[in-house]
């Protein structure tokens, strides 16, 4: 397992529609193992395959944050949601390409989704609260679309002058 530098936005690969995963492999496994790794490093309770810069519809989750409480990493190939609640909930989320920047973004507060575990099997679950934020929102990311894009327009445009100096600032370092 190797931990992998995370892309941050602005970068073209983080807007890119991902092509579906066709068949689980070892390197499918390794790039999850890999992936659940950075996530935990970052730390952060989710992370999309293009964060990585690899355009894939495969994303990590974990979003277990209680102290003493067993992690619950998950892994979720070509996820898709099959039903979502009329009810809505509001969530300030922020993004692990989008370091220390937040805003909120308002979601349905439950999706049952179905994908593709590591086992080749196909799974359903229904996620609620945090759960379901996170899996939205890295969902969107396999879509190529960002919790910023969710924000009004000037929110959205400052937050991207800030990760264009972020960017400056660390390629100078």
């Amino acid at each position: 397992m190797s931990i992998r530098p995370i892309l941050i936005h602005p970068d073209p690969r983080l807007k890119k529609l991902c092509d579906p995963v066709s068949a689980v492999t070892s390197d499918i496994g390794k790039l999850a193992e890999d992936m659940l790794e950075t996530m935990y490093d970052a730390p952060g309770v989710g992370l999309a395959a293009p964060q990585v810069g690899i355009t894939k519809r495969i994303f990590v989750m974990d979003c277990v944050k209680e102290d003493g409480e067993a992690p619950r990493p998950m892994v979720l190939i070509n996820p898709e949601i099959i039903a979502a609640s009329d009810e809505m909930n509001t969530y300030e989320e922020g993004c692990l390409s989008i370091p220390e920047q937040y805003g909120e973004v308002t979601r349905p507060k439950l999706v049952t989704m179905r994908w593709m575990g590591l086992d080749g099997k196909t799974h359903e679950d229904a996620f609620d609260d945090l759960w379901s934020t996170c899996a939205q929102h890295e969902l969107d990311h396999l879509n190529g679309k960002l919790f910023i894009d969710h924000l009004g327009s000037i929110k959205r445009q400052m937050i991207t002058r800030k990760m264009v100096k972020l960017k400056r600032e660390r390629a100078r370092a």
